[in-house]
Order: C-alpha cells, then structure tokens, then sequence
C-alpha cells in the first residue's frame, strides 16, 4: 500500500449509472487524501443499502458493515472506545442513506448529542433505493416513489435543522456534484466532534424515472423545501466528549481500572490460554456487577477480556447471568460453546442454566463452584460445592464465588483487585473487600 492510499485504485464502483453513490466515494478518498491520515486510523462504518457497498471499495481502511439503520451507533461505540482505552486517533465515518438514516435517527441524534467524534455522511436520494424504491423520512412532497404512487404527502424532516436542536457541532449539506464536496467532507472529518454532512443526490433506478428529475430540478426542489446549501454549522466552542470525559475523571472521579486514564497495569496474570466463564445467580444480587469486576481486573493486568448479561425483563426477580472470556491475546469469538469454569450462587442462576443448555456444554474439565444448599446436577466436570450465601449473604455470594475460584486457580493477581477497587465508592469497596476475603477463607477450608 502507497501512503495516502485509500480507494482501490482498480475499484469498479458497483452503482448504477449517474448514482451520486459513485461521486460520494470518489468525493471521500480525496477528502482523506487531503488530510492524509494513516489508511488504519480510518474506521468506515457502512450501512445497509447502495451505501453499503462501499466496503470492499476502501480496502485499506478498517470497514464494518451494519444492520439497517445502526452504523451511526457502531461508529459512536468505536469513538467512545477510543476515548476510554487507549487513545490512537481513530477517525469513525459513517456512510448511511437517508433510509438508515431515518431508521436509526435516534443514534444521529445521541452522538451528536455527545459529540462524540464521528462523521457521518448520508447519502439522501430521497427513498430506499436498494429495497425498490419506497419512500423515507425525508422524502420531499410530491415526490413519486413506490410506496407514494400520486405523490408523498408527508412533509419531510429537515435532517440538519433536527441535528442543530440536539447541538450538533459541525452541519453540512451539499449535493453530490459540487466541486469542493471533498473539502467540506475533509473538514467535517478533522472537525474534533460529531459531524454530519447531507449530501442530496439523485436515485437513477426510481428518483428521476419517476419523476423526471434532473440536476436543475434537484436545485429548485431543495429551494423549494427551504434547505440552505453549504455549511450550515461549525462551533469550535462546545466541548467534546473526549474533553467532557476528561475534565470529569481528572476532577471528579477515579478513573476505571483498564482504561488510559488510570495508567495503572499490574504484572502476573497466569493465563496461557483463552477461558470462559459463567456467573450465575439472583436478579439484585450483584451477579454481573460483579462479574463486571472480575473484568476490569483482567483489563488492568493486561488480559483481553469480554462480557455478555443476561436477566429476564422483569430486571429485579428471577435470574441474573454474565458471560466472560479472559484471554491473553485478541478474541475472535465470544460464543461459550463450552464454559470451563462455572460460578452458580442461587437456585435462580442453577435453573436458567439448565434451561438454557449451559451446563449441556460442560467438557469433562469444566470446574463448577456450586452453592451448598443447590441440589448438584450430574456433570461431567469437577465439582466444588461452597456455603456462598451463607458465609458471604446472598449480595456477595456471587464475588464470594469469584473470589474462591480465583484463590484455588490464581488467574490475577490481587493487586490487579486493589486498581479495580480503588475507582469504587467507600460502601462498595469495602462490601468487595469483604466477599473477596469470604471467598479466599472458603476455598481455604475445602477439601478435595
């Protein structure tokens, strides 16, 4: 790959011919070329829809192809992540039709309400293109598609006036044929928070033969809806995420453990391979907060970690369950085919664990620390079985149970806990302390 390189330069854009698609991709290289950003600090995040095509068009930037509507959402937890962990320059961009673009407006509006640091591009020809042609939010009155045969009757929504009342940072809103489309879309990239630009175009399948459109009509009908052209909004002045959530965790809050704030790492996680994990128990009674804790720990001595919830809708009764891979390298792969350790601290966690095919899974190494007083099902693993509830109290029996397994399979280290515990309230501290201490007497007292 050449420096600068973004667009394959053998690409044969797939769009139909005079789609503004093709212009907005060739438009987008050259807005990069201009900034010359690294090809990997770039994060494309592409809809559903002619819009989505575009992936195998960028293959030097990082791509992430979305469900309908939620590319914005995917872009925004790319930027956040950014801004938590490790900062690398990551520059999000969104390329999202004015059919995702309705499907997923709440996500426009709540990065833009952050301000967070993504750039959106959508692509409006006014309907959904790919799907056959019906109509969307923004498409203008009178205007034929295949769902509005005599005309659309439903005024349409001014996407960038929408955006302003949630304080969108940077507004654009160009057409797909304008000569300076690269620079406006090279500003919104650099601009350090949310930007979006509108681009309007022309849907050569359906938009113009069906109501004979040209570039001229295209004008006319915009100033007939009133929408302004250019750039729209540019304020410097209001603070980015990235600044908000700096200024609050140097000010007014410990930093999470694993993140680049807390600049904390500890030595001595003994993991040679990838582990999954299963907590179980009682909705209220701490189980994924918990878990959550045992994550952050790994974070903080250098694991890669992830974790998945479960509990029922009812939120505080039935069963409450978390999932976690600890790793020393990447995961690939968060599914737990077959959990190799299992914490089960209720007769809740126990059934929905057995309804669920969890404990189907089990492979014959499979460690399962089981509350005493649950009747044990037949496994075949090893199995542990601990008064949790009734040495630790039933909202500590999950950490209890973390606590025991880590004390008999030493995985982190205690001065990983102590990073983790220190960017928690007094109260939750010293409950932690207290369940990590019950869990170490218990395996302590075990015998085989």
């Amino acid at each position: 790959m050449e420096a600068g390189q973004y667009l394959d330069p053998n690409a044969k854009l797939p769009y139909c011919r005079g789609c503004g698609h093709a212009a907005v991709v060739r438009q987008l290289s050259r807005a990069l070329e201009r900034l010359q950003l690294p090809a990997r600090s770039v994060a494309l995040t592409t809809d559903i829809g002619c819009v989505g095509l575009a992936d195998s068009l960028f293959p030097y930037l990082h791509t992430v192809h979305t469900t309908h509507g939620r590319s914005t959402a995917f872009a925004t937890g790319l930027a956040l992540a950014d801004v938590l962990f490790e900062h690398s320059g990551l520059k999000p961009v969104v390329m999202i039709g004015d059919g995702g673009a309705m499907i997923g407006l709440l996500h426009l509006v709540h990065a833009a309400q952050l301000n967070v640091d993504v750039t959106v591009l959508v692509h409006n020809n006014f309907l959904f293109g790919m799907t056959g042609g019906q109509h969307s939010a923004l498409t203008p009155l009178e205007f034929v598609t295949a769902t509005t045969p005599a005309g659309n009757y439903t005024p349409p929504l001014d996407l960038v006036a929408l955006l302003r009342a949630a304080h969108a940072g940077f507004l654009a809103r160009q057409y797909a044929t304008d000569s300076d489309l690269d620079a406006v879309i090279a500003e919104a990239i650099a601009y350090p928070g949310f930007a979006l630009v509108e681009i309007l175009e022309l849907c050569t399948a359906y938009g113009t033969r069906w109501n004979e459109l040209t570039g001229s009509t295209l004008k006319e009908m915009t100033r007939l809806q009133g929408y302004a052209i250019g750039k729209l909004e540019t304020n410097l002045d209001r603070a980015t995420f990235r600044d908000v959530f700096r200024h609050e965790q140097h000010n007014s809050h410990p930093p999470p453990a694993g993140t680049a704030a807390s600049a904390q790492r500890v030595e001595g996680a003994a993991l040679a391979e990838e582990l999954r994990l299963v907590v179980a128990g009682s909705a209220g009674e701490r189980v994924q907060s918990s878990a959550a804790l045992l994550a952050q720990a790994a974070l903080a001595c250098g694991l890669h970690v992830t974790q998945k919830n479960d509990n029922p809708v009812t939120q505080g009764s039935g069963f409450s369950l978390a999932e976690i891979c600890l790793s020393p390298r990447p995961i690939e792969y968060t599914g737990m085919e077959q959990p190799d350790v299992i914490i089960i601290a209720s007769a809740d966690g126990l059934k929905e664990l057995q309804a669920n095919g969890t404990l189907g899974r089990c492979h014959a190494e499979t460690l399962v620390i089981l509350d005493a007083e649950l009747e044990a099902p037949k496994l075949p693993g090893r199995m542990i079985r601990l008064p949790l509830r009734k040495s630790a109290a039933p909202p500590r029996a999950a950490m209890a149970g973390l606590a025991a397994w880590l004390a008999l399979s030493p995985v982190i280290p205690a001065a990983a806990w102590e990073i983790v515990l220190a960017g928690t309230s007094e109260a939750r501290r010293a409950e932690s302390r207290a369940a990590l201490e019950a869990g170490k007497q218990l395996a302590a007292a075990w015998t085989p």
